[in-house]
Parts: C-alpha cells; sequence; structure tokens
C-alpha cells in the first residue's frame, strides 16, 4: 500500500546493459534505495515507443542514433529489447536518480550505475545502461507510456474502463 509521500520513477535497463549482462548488477545496486518493484518487464522497443519516450529530443541531431539505440539496433536482434521496472518509494526519484549517476557517463560518479558500465560511443550516443525518470511529471508520462495500468502492482493513477471491438489475440496454444 503506497503512503501519501511514496513516490513513482520508471527505470529502463537499456539494451547495453542487457548485452553487457548487467542487470542483476544494475538490479542490486538500485536495491541501495529500499524502493519497492511494482511493475517489471522485458519488451521489444517500437520505433513509435522509442519517440513517444525521446519526443523531448526530436529536434536534437542525434536523436535517430538515440531512437535506434534503445531499441538495440546497434547490438544485433537478441539484444533488441530492454527490462522496464517501476519502483514506489519515499523520494523515489532523487534516490534512483542518484544511484543511476550523470546522464553522460563520464561525468557521472565512478561508483554510480552509469560511472561503473556507461560509455560514450564514436558516434557521440551516450551508453549510459539505464533511464531513470527525470522529475514526477516525467515519472507519470513515461510509466503510463510503458506500462498498462493491469502490469502495475497497486493503484498509481486514475484509471477508467473502456469498450473495445473484439480483435485478433495472441494466446497460448
Amino acid at each position: 500500500m503506497s503512503t501519501p509521500k511514496d513516490e513513482y520513477t520508471l527505470v529502463i535497463v537499456k539494451p547495453d546493459g542487457i548485452k553487457k549482462s548487467l542487470t542483476g548488477n544494475i538490479l542490486t545496486k538500485l536495491a541501495e534505495a529500499r524502493l519497492i518493484i511494482i511493475g517489471a518487464k522485458v519488451l521489444h522497443v517500437s520505433k513509435s515507443l522509442a519517440e513517444d519516450h525521446y519526443r523531448h529530443l526530436k529536434d536534437k541531431p542525434f536523436f535517430n542514433d538515440l531512437i535506434e539505440y534503445i531499441q538495440g539496433k546497434p547490438y544485433g536482434e537478441e539484444y533488441q529489447r530492454v527490462m522496464a521496472l517501476v519502483y514506489r518509494g519515499p523520494d523515489a526519484i532523487r534516490r534512483v536518480r542518484a544511484l543511476a549517476g550523470s546522464t553522460n557517463p563520464e561525468e557521472a560518479d565512478p561508483v554510480s550505475i552509469r560511472g561503473s558500465y556507461g560509455r560514450i560511443t564514436t558516434k557521440g550516443v551516450f551508453e549510459n545502461v539505464i533511464h531513470a525518470s527525470s522529475d514526477a511529471k516525467d515519472a507519470e508520462r513515461e510509466i503510463k507510456l510503458w506500462f498498462k495500468p493491469e502490469e502495475i502492482v497497486g493503484d498509481l493513477f486514475p484509471v477508467k474502463k473502456v469498450k473495445r471491438e473484439a480483435g485478433e489475440e495472441t494466446v497460448w496454444s
């Protein structure tokens, strides 16, 4: 059960973190924040999801490289996935960002996640192994973008029921 002081934040282990087998190391480091994981999944990132996630950087010259990076395209088909997590707890955003370190891995504290495992490619893309929401407004937008309400344990934001026409669905055979 969340408390009024709880915050929510999105964390994404990016494809370079997956390729380097850093998921366990990253989760162990994030455990230092003593927050609760209330959502987790591994998924392929569609181009539209990537573009929506990074829409604030659309006018940057590195935008297309960033979209390919979060989709895992530079790493081959086997690594074209991410792990998305939602954490809950007091001061969650600040605590996770402190453990993550600066976006630029060269400026990040060497013991932070990005300082320990990140790098800058020759194209100038920050391979910083994780994403962490920057503030409460971004966290809400990002969580709603990456997760459906039923994929989260507990109530985060208001929801509504909508009727949809029956369509095709993939099910286990």
